[in-house]
């Protein structure tokens, strides 16, 4: 199969672009700004393409970016992803606001509203606040306690686990819906199951793993030495100087991670408990979209709007060339609609390596997300996931019982029913 795309548009891609306009977008009403300093997030350093702080949205602005992607929008509900940084740090009346302005400008539609926080900022208000309004939580969490702390900690640089646990407690009280989003580091490699059981007992039904794999530049001094102590700098892998992270899961750290997290899930939880990696993979067996962008074949659908009105393509992708304009100066759709955007999208097939398109498991990764495509093929080729023998390792595992599971979809049965099926063989 060639694999030169890059003058094609295939008849999914037309699809996507003539249709009915919808997609998401993750608010950064802090932009970076943050409570934490944790050594992995990859947001932080966004403040220096805004002069090195991290100011507020204005309540202007935040009537523009409410309206403009409401109107833009061609669906009858509309999510908006609060994200950040730490969008907590916006304070309750900021939020209050947004309601008001979700209200006004809904036109009809069915809006909707989830946030994504490091959890320790939550109180009984907080709370209150989201569940009264039907907001959807994502938390923030590494796992068990020292996992979580090692790489998650304050600005003061202390521990920040029993400050995740209380705000999750008011979650509970509250009875506030919420996920759980983990980080697979250095610091989980050989623990995915612990980690899954734990995340289990405080209640999450819902969790996304996300493998963290950053490069990192270290600041100089004066005299051109490399300091170490000094927090370094996350950035594009193609920049001089650049050095893996040392909290990087490796690439077999993470495929066993997940290998034995599915192995506890397909005997155990199938139906009770959700992991994204496991559906989308289940999606691929069936030919269906992925609900993670990671895995589709495109990207495109999920752009991030910066405290200003900056449009980026990408929450991994908020780099100064990738900026698609401001909603002061130029319509959200016609930003998402825009030749830089359908590119940008259709990269993700065009960079991929004659390996990946070859793979027999090409069909559930589609080279996973573009931010790890940073190794090179055994003929040289740019563009191959380092996280490629990870998930190689783990749809080589996990096929008998996916296939199993498709076939039980097939015949109008539930994929549950594949859990005495996995507890009766050894494959």
């Amino acid at each position: 199969m060639d694999k030169d795309f890059s003058r094609t548009l295939t008849l999914s891609d037309a699809e996507r672009i003539t249709g009915p306009k919808a997609f998401n977008i993750m608010m950064k009403p802090a932009g970076s700004l943050c409570n934490l300093d944790c050594c992995y997030c990859y947001y932080l350093d966004k403040a220096d393409i805004y002069g090195g702080h991290e100011p507020k949205m204005s309540e202007d602005m935040l009537e523009k970016a409410v309206k403009s992607y409401i109107e833009a929008n061609d669906v009858e509900d509309v999510t908006f992803n609060w994200h950040g940084g730490e969008p907590l740090v916006m304070g309750l009346d900021f939020y209050r606001k947004a309601m008001e302005l979700q209200k006004k400008h809904a036109g009809g539609k069915k809006v909707r509203n989830t946030l994504q926080t490091n959890g320790t900022l939550i109180t009984r208000e907080w709370a209150e606040f989201f569940r009264r309004n039907d907001f959807l939580i994502g938390i923030s969490i590494d796992g068990p306690k020292d996992i979580h702390d090692r790489f998650r900690k304050d600005k003061g640089g202390f521990p920040t686990f029993d400050k995740v646990m209380n705000g999750l407690g008011w979650l509970h009280r509250t009875g506030v819906e919420f996920n759980t989003m983990t980080t697979i580091s250095k610091a989980g490699e050989g623990r995915g199951p612990e980690v899954y059981q734990f995340l289990k007992y405080i209640g999450s039904r819902y969790m996304q793993f996300m493998p963290v794999v950053e490069h990192v530049r270290y600041p100089k001094d004066a005299a051109g030495k490399t300091m170490k102590k000094a927090r370094p700098v996350i950035v594009d892998p193609s920049q001089e100087d650049s050095v893996l992270a040392p909290w990087s899961v490796s690439p077999t750290g993470f495929g066993k991670y997940m290998c034995g997290i599915f192995d506890i899930w397909v005997r155990n939880d199938v139906g009770r408990y959700f992991v994204n990696l496991f559906d989308a993979t289940l999606a691929g067996w069936c030919g269906v979209m992925p609900g993670t962008c990671a895995y589709a074949e495109t990207c495109g659908g999920n752009a991030i709007m910066e405290h200003n009105g900056d449009v980026y393509p990408c929450d991994h992708f908020v780099y100064p060339r990738y900026r698609l304009g401001n909603i002061t100066d130029k319509p959200l759709r016609e930003m998402m609609e825009s030749p830089e955007m359908v590119r940008f999208g259709i990269d993700k097939r065009n960079g991929l390596p004659s390996k990946c398109i070859r793979c027999r498991h090409f069909h559930l990764c589609h080279g996973e997300c573009p931010k790890h495509r940073f190794n090179r093929t055994e003929n040289g080729e740019t563009g191959l996931n380092v996280l490629c023998d990870g998930y190689t390792m783990f749809y080589a595992h996990t096929e008998p019982y996916m296939k199993k599971m498709r076939e039980l979809l097939e015949s109008g049965a539930a994929p549950a029913l594949v859990m005495p099926w996995a507890n009766m063989i050894n494959v």
